[in-house]
């Protein structure tokens, strides 16, 4: 058997980062993590930084955390811990240059390479050692408007090179995840993959065929959509958080009555812009609404939100109602933090209403794959759903809707596509499954 190197796996998710490492016995093996909470395989795509007191009253020092440390440092002192979350939505964004922690500036690469690195450190040892390659997953579709991937890309690379890989390379998420999916293939199958993160949707639709030699594998289609948990999380605040911080409000302005400008709540829509909108010019203007709003409770209530770091509690307060939606009819809302508490009962059709546009966004992209792969839904033999949102009814429903139950698997929700990726580092033919920069 030709011997091949080691490869790490790495899926970078909007929500959680997974590591996994395939050796010379062809198996994948995820990275765990002995976290503050416990052993976990998926280590949260999150950043802290805080400014400890030097050594006898010297210059303030920079600590930056990662995952769940990062959570930790938040949760213990969360008035002066920046953190931010779901960072890699403005990936592709070239609207976005930097931004500045503690008087530094960080671009997209340095907040990617200081994840990674301190990911690295808390891995231990199955990293101290890394080997030259690196596959990376990238979405199929980036999230946000006009994404440019070049540019995202661009940026992967310049982080990844800063923990010294030397053979960087990128394939497509849900093409990791069908690896990881083939793996137990004993007979030829087209299969669908539906990788569901938080802020992409991305499908592709391989033909495996296992022979003497191993797994033959040829990639019919592919397609994605910007829009996946993050953009179902904005329908659940649009409709039960911003009105109570002042969406469709006025304020008073020389004797006229205004609307409260709608960009404010706008940031919602992405967690990672609520860390931003706390460090930028428009605080100001938000802070002189409370003198001047038709309703100042509401307008207090959104500086509370934003000045307090409240941004965490409200992820897990809409995330948790997802989870419940899922396996109910109807669920409690309830957001707590500081002095602000929310509560509202949900039914599961209200929730689908507020998502059909994305949805109907996801309906069309499955359809896309389908249709550039030249099949009828009949002639796909297996359909795979992973990533977290996969949970979701609605969903589901989509799959259900064109396939037969018996061909519809989940599975892997969090560790498929970084195992998958680190499969395809045994493949002969690389340049067919990945692409470098």
């Amino acid at each position: 058997m030709i011997s091949r190197p080691a490869t790490i796996g790495i899926d970078f998710g909007t929500t959680n980062t997974v590591v996994a490492l395939s050796g010379e016995d062809g198996e994948a093996i995820v990275v765990r993590f002995e976290a503050p909470g416990g052993e976990v395989a998926t280590f949260r795509s999150t950043l802290s930084f805080q400014l400890h007191p030097g050594p006898g009253g010297s210059t303030p020092e920079r600590v930056v955390e990662a995952g769940p440390w990062a959570i930790e440092a938040y949760v213990e002192d969360p008035l002066d811990t920046r953190f931010i979350q779901s960072f890699k939505t403005f990936a592709a964004s070239a609207a976005f240059t930097e931004t500045v922690i503690d008087n530094r500036r960080y671009g997209f690469e340095d907040l990617l390479a200081a994840f990674l690195l301190r990911l690295r450190h808390h891995a231990g040892a199955p990293m101290d050692v890394l080997p030259p390659r690196v596959i990376v997953g990238r979405p199929v579709t980036f999230a946000g408007g006009s994404p440019d991937a070049d540019l995202a890309l661009q940026r992967y690379q310049t982080a990844f090179a800063r923990l010294g890989f030397t053979d960087i390379r990128y394939a497509y998420e849900p093409i990791g995840a069908a690896f990881f999916f083939a793996r137990n293939l004993t007979e030829p199958a087209t299969v669908l993959v539906a990788d569901f993160g938080g802020g992409t949707s991305d499908f592709s639709i391989v033909r495996f065929e296992p022979s003497p030699e191993g797994l033959r594998s040829t990639p019919l289609a592919r397609s994605g959509v910007g829009v996946a948990g993050d953009a179902f999380d904005y329908r659940i605040i649009d409709q039960l958080v911003s009105p109570t911080l002042g969406k469709g409000g006025s304020y008073r302005t020389f004797g006229k009555v205004l609307p409260i400008p709608q960009r404010y709540f706008a940031a919602f829509a992405r967690w990672d812009q609520l860390a931003l909108l706390r460090a930028s010019r428009d605080m100001k203007d938000i802070r002189a609404l409370a003198r001047t709003a038709v309703e100042p409770d509401k307008v207090c209530r959104l500086i509370e939100v934003l000045d307090d770091n409240h941004g965490y509690a409200l992820y897990q307060a809409v995330s948790l109602l997802k989870t419940d939606l899922s396996a109910e009819e109807t669920a409690t809302f309830v957001f707590e933090a500081g002095s602000i508490r929310l509560e509202a009962a949900v039914a599961r059709s209200e929730f689908e209403a507020w998502i059909a546009p994305e949805l109907a966004a996801i309906e069309g992209a499955v359809d896309q794959a389908i249709d550039q792969a030249g099949l009828r839904p009949d002639e796909i033999n297996r359909v795979f759903l992973t990533g977290g949102t996969s949970f979701v009814p609605a969903v589901r429903d989509i799959f259900h809707r064109r396939f037969d139950s018996t061909k519809i698997e989940t599975g892997g929700e969090f560790e498929s596509i970084a195992s998958g990726l680190a499969l395809i580092g045994r493949e002969t033919d690389l340049d067919l499954w990945t692409e470098r920069r």
